[in-house]
């Protein structure tokens, strides 16, 4: 009954047989091995178009490092205000743009709406040498509330932003769990919609850590290899992230894992909410159920044994009451089937 995080699980068997193969003998350092070329070329195959990949350990460091390239230390970056660059990093995309602006926006379930763009942009005129001038947009697929921005939705969202000149960013930390949940492509969900840089992540859906940034404009690449290398995130050796990415793309494993998940967190969520008194606070579109439990039934459960975490935020429509609840790759059915078993029985009990 643990539900604190999709980071809590381990790598998935065929991950972990993968890293004991790129262990054996030896290779070429800083990603001049076969491994990182085979798993650049899935790629661009997955993508449907050549791309640049650089990989990294943290999805911290993808999100920093490719929000560095798109805005100078004085420029502005769009988020909503419940996103992960800006509430969960600690300040990193700051410190990896060595200094740009955040501007925060709200929108419910985490999402960023076309018209709260355009109005921030007009709030926001160009002021020089005096207002920061806006230079991105970050964009969160899946959102921190676990919703999903439609592949339409995506796209009108880019044309504001590209109106305006502003380049798009995609935090990807649960990207395989918005695809599958969509039924999109990879293409679909990034480039064809607008989205300039990706930060895809493979740590919460059955890898150990494996992150990557994934530029669809070579253009825009430049000085990313001396970024990477000074903040201290070129890996040595390198085969070790990429020999995971070549593993997870294979047979389809990482769309199965993420399918896996969402279908865990469905389950988990048809079933809370049939409780009387336990509201499903954001539609479950991939493996995240925020659940507000009566007071009672929620410390019942945190005392049966049962883990999962308070979700606060500035939009919180809950007023402090929600929590979040989260299924991995590697969540059973017998897991979720325990804990709804019980709180069937602590609610009754309550009552």
């Amino acid at each position: 009954m643990l539900f604190g995080s999709d980071n809590w699980a381990g790598a998935a068997p065929e991950i972990v047989d993968a890293l004991t193969r790129a262990s054996q003998g030896l290779a070429p350092s800083y990603g001049a091995d076969a491994f990182t070329r085979s798993a650049e070329r899935q790629f661009c195959e997955i993508f449907e178009r050549e791309v640049t990949v650089f990989f990294v350990a943290t999805g911290g460091a993808a999100n920093g490092l490719a929000l560095s390239v798109l805005t100078p230390s004085y420029g502005m970056i769009y988020c909503h205000e419940e996103s992960h660059v800006q509430m969960d990093e600690c300040a990193g995309p700051e410190l990896f743009t060595g200094g740009a602006k955040l501007l925060p926006l709200r929108g419910a379930g985490a999402k960023i709406a076309p018209e709260m763009l355009q109005k921030a942009i007009a709030g926001y005129p160009a002021r020089p040498p005096h207002g920061a001038p806006a230079k991105a947009l970050s964009i969160t697929q899946a959102t921190e509330c676990g919703t999903l921005y439609s592949v339409e939705e995506l796209k009108a969202l880019c044309d504001v932003a590209q109106a305006h000149g502003l380049s798009v960013h995609m935090d990807g930390a649960r990207f395989a769990n918005a695809l599958v949940s969509l039924g999109c492509t990879p293409a679909e969900m990034t480039w064809k919609a607008g989205v300039d840089v990706l930060s895809f992540g493979g740590t919460k859906n059955g890898c150990f850590a494996a992150e990557a940034v994934v530029f669809f404009n070579p253009d825009m690449v430049g000085d990313f290899i001396y970024k990477r290398k000074r903040s201290g995130h070129l890996l040595s050796k390198l085969r070790f992230i990429s020999a995971q990415f070549e593993a997870y793309f294979s047979e389809g494993r990482w769309l199965g894992y993420a399918s896996r998940a969402n279908a865990m967190a469905a389950r988990l969520s048809e079933g809370l909410a049939k409780i009387d008194g336990v509201k499903i606070w954001y539609p479950t579109q991939a493996n995240e159920v925020f659940v507000e439990f009566p007071a009672k039934l929620e410390t019942a459960l945190r005392e049966a044994g049962a883990v999962f975490f308070p979700w606060v935020t500035p939009g919180d429509p809950s007023g402090g009451r929600m929590s979040r609840l989260i299924a991995s790759f590697a969540t059973t059915e017998s897991d979720i089937d325990k804990f709804l078993s019980l709180a069937n029985e602590l609610a009754k009990s309550a009552r």
